[in-house]
């Protein structure tokens, strides 16, 4: 069906399903800081797991649609390049974000051990390319160790939330997690639940559109695939993370718009997982090319900067930013750059 579209045509479905996403994620933002403070499950642990399950379904849906069709590369690529993509997205809310540095005014210890599971998440792919070839089943046993970890990290995380051990130093810019209205965290959480899964639903369609488009792209113009995957439609599959983040940031739901792209950023590894269940052809480790494990390496540099900001806490920096903002950009652009001066064809 794609193939007979003309490229006019293609370029206006991708256009319009990219206008879609962005307008469900604005809706699905509001909807999940309803359902932190109705189950008491607080912000940072809604945007790590609500929100950024939900937001990251389109590239989800991307990344095993490529991988089903043999494309090692662009499912590999599509995952870890909107992990660098979403993770630049907090530099952008930081500078858009009105008073301190948005990693300082955010504090929050869940956030901080959820970038450490990240880093390792992320860690155990690279080892998984840079090891032995072994599959059980055509699937590399890092891929069950992957949600075994998301699935304890995530368990620990919210252990940390509910009964900390150490907070984070209270200063006059510090904002709290708390129930916009009082009155409202007590209603059901029924019927905000059930429109936020609707919601959910049409990113998951419009990741599939996204995806043969894409691969129209690199079947026309002999695009190299992890050109399209990290650079394409990893980009549009993560605006819903960007306008999530921004829409959080305005609504004054800070933890929510950190512990969103970082959750996002957690559950986008297990794209991995996924892939590789799907890729028929062997390991999707061994598949994949140094471009795709280039951007994973861009990814974990990225958020161990981003922790770094964390913890570091500056209030302002170079541009009423902080450091580890001016440090995400300057990496993202380089890695955009070297990717379109090495990477244009397959």
């Amino acid at each position: 069906m794609f193939a007979d579209l003309s490229l006019v045509w293609l370029l206006a479905l991708f256009a319009i399903t990219t206008v879609i996403v962005v307008i469900v994620s604005i809706r699905a933002t509001a909807l999940a800081d309803i359902i932190a403070d109705r189950t008491g499950f607080g912000e940072a642990m809604a945007g790590a797991i609500i929100l950024g399950g939900a937001t990251s379904l389109a590239g989800i849906v991307v990344s095993i649609d490529g991988a089903a069709s043999g494309d090692a590369a662009f499912a590999f690529s599509n995952a870890v390049g909107g992990i660098a993509a979403q993770t630049l997205f907090l530099a952008i809310a930081d500078m858009l974000h009105r008073g301190v540095n948005l990693e300082h005014a955010a504090a929050e210890p869940a956030n901080l051990f959820q970038a450490i599971i990240l880093i390792v998440l992320l860690a155990l792919p690279m080892a998984a390319v840079a090891g032995p070839d072994i599959s059980f089943f055509q699937v590399h046993p890092v891929s069950v160790i992957l949600v075994v970890a998301y699935i304890w990290g995530m368990k620990s995380a919210q252990q940390m939330r509910d009964n900390p051990l150490w907070e984070p130093v209270e200063t006059d810019d510090t904002r709290h997690d708390e129930p916009e209205n009082e009155d409202d965290a007590r209603k059901p959480v029924t019927r905000p639940a059930l429109i936020f899964a609707g919601l959910v639903a049409i990113m998951g369609v419009s990741g599939w559109i996204i995806a043969q488009v894409g691969g129209q792209f690199i079947t026309r113009f002999g695009l190299a695939s992890s050109l399209v995957g990290a650079l394409i439609t990893a980009l549009v599959t993560s605006l819903p993370e960007f306008v999530t983040t921004l829409a959080a940031v305005r609504r004054g739901a800070l933890q929510l718009a950190v512990g969103g792209i970082i959750g996002g950023n957690i559950f986008d590894t297990l794209f991995l997982t996924l892939s590789d269940i799907a890729y028929r052809d062997g390991s999707l480790y061994h598949a994949v090319g140094l471009s795709d494990v280039y951007w994973l390496a861009t990814g974990l540099l990225m958020t161990a900067i981003l922790l770094a900001g964390l913890i570091l806490r500056q209030r302002r920096g170079p541009a009423r930013i902080g450091i580890e903002s001016v440090l995400m950009i300057t990496v993202y652009a380089c890695a955009v750059a070297i990717e379109l001066l090495t990477g244009k064809t397959a």
